[in-house]
């Protein structure tokens, strides 16, 4: 492993044991899976790994004004893999539906006729998508493993590649960008790395709550006295953690870790799932309101206001009716 301009780069071997050790305040429950188009192959060498990373955050932050470089990690032809946004910050990949996601740029464009994926970034792909979701619990289905085709650009609904999409992770990725592609091609593979490996459940969980400050510190310990953890940053607002114990006021966010945050500087959130074919995103609690987007059913959600029937489901006011969550 080696680290430059801020990110690390590592091979698959190195990725799933890094993962592995690596702790996580934030709630994850998708894994998105992205091309680059552009940088393609042809912008790559044995040497340049670092160089077109930061390439990418350049633009992402001179160019999009974004605040980091969009994606968490970033696969390489060579098999290769390089950080990117600190996993306790929520990428800037999908419009609408970056909450509670892990974004992954595989480099290179894999439209048909385009990019030939080699076997060491096939392999890379398959494995990192597997070591990811066996870390955070994630289900190997189409509704918590995506593609940036599957969404609407202009609102983020989802719409399965109907209208107004992206080509993303590539007409060409794994024999195709459609779901029906998808489930036939790359999740049975991920699904063969799991194979007998059994994921975390959410054993212990006592409760979700979200962060209702912009910088949350988390501690050691169950007071403002105790140090901050060490190589961790503090949660952000909008940040969903789940709670393993509760001391004085102080919540234990972590399984296995004394990690700690002040329980006054957040909310009580309720995990619930979609439980309609689709279901409409509004601007506010009610029918009146702009509709901003849609769930498919099996999707899942964290309920952090009620009002009349209706249920806030994210910092940046976006609503759905209760009746359709269970």
């Amino acid at each position: 492993m080696t680290t430059k301009f801020g990110f690390t780069k590592m091979n698959i071997s190195e990725f799933e044991s890094w993962i592995s050790n690596l702790r996580v305040a934030r709630t994850i429950l998708y894994v998105q899976e992205h091309h680059t188009w552009n940088p393609s192959y042809a912008s790559c060498t044995p040497t340049n790994h670092f160089q077109v990373q930061q390439g990418m955050k350049t633009y992402h932050v001179s160019n999009n004004g974004w605040m980091d470089i969009g994606q968490h990690f970033t696969t390489f032809p060579d098999g290769s893999i390089l950080t990117g946004r600190n996993l306790e910050q929520t990428p800037a990949c999908i419009f609408g539906f970056n909450s509670n996601s892990v974004c992954i740029e595989n480099l290179g464009n894999f439209d048909t006729g385009k990019d030939v994926m080699t076997a060491a970034h096939k392999d890379t792909i398959i494995r990192m998508t597997a070591a990811l979701c066996k870390k955070f619990g994630i289900t190997v289905n189409s509704n918590k493993v995506v593609y940036h085709h599957w969404f609407n650009l202009t609102t983020g609904e989802r719409n399965n590649g109907t209208k107004n999409n992206k080509t993303c992770p590539g007409t060409a990725f794994f024999g195709g960008n459609s779901v029906s592609a998808c489930e036939q091609n790359f999740l049975p593979l991920v699904n063969v790395v799991l194979s007998g490996t059994p994921t975390p459940g959410p054993a212990n969980i006592m409760k979700y709550v979200s962060a209702n400050t912009d910088s949350l510190n988390i501690r050691t310990g169950a007071s403002a006295q105790s140090a901050k953890v060490s190589g961790v940053l503090p949660a952000v607002l909008g940040s969903v953690l789940r709670v393993f114990e509760v001391k004085n006021g102080w919540y234990r966010i972590s399984g296995s870790q004394q990690h700690w945050v002040n329980g006054s500087y957040t909310l009580d959130v309720t995990r619930a799932t979609v439980n309609a074919t689709t279901l409409n995103v509004r601007s506010g609690p009610g029918t009146s309101f702009p509709k901003v987007g849609s769930f498919m059913k099996g999707q899942e959600v964290f309920i952090i206001d009620e009002q009349q029937g209706w249920c806030k489901i994210s910092a940046d006011n976006k609503w759905v009716k209760k009746q359709f969550l269970i």
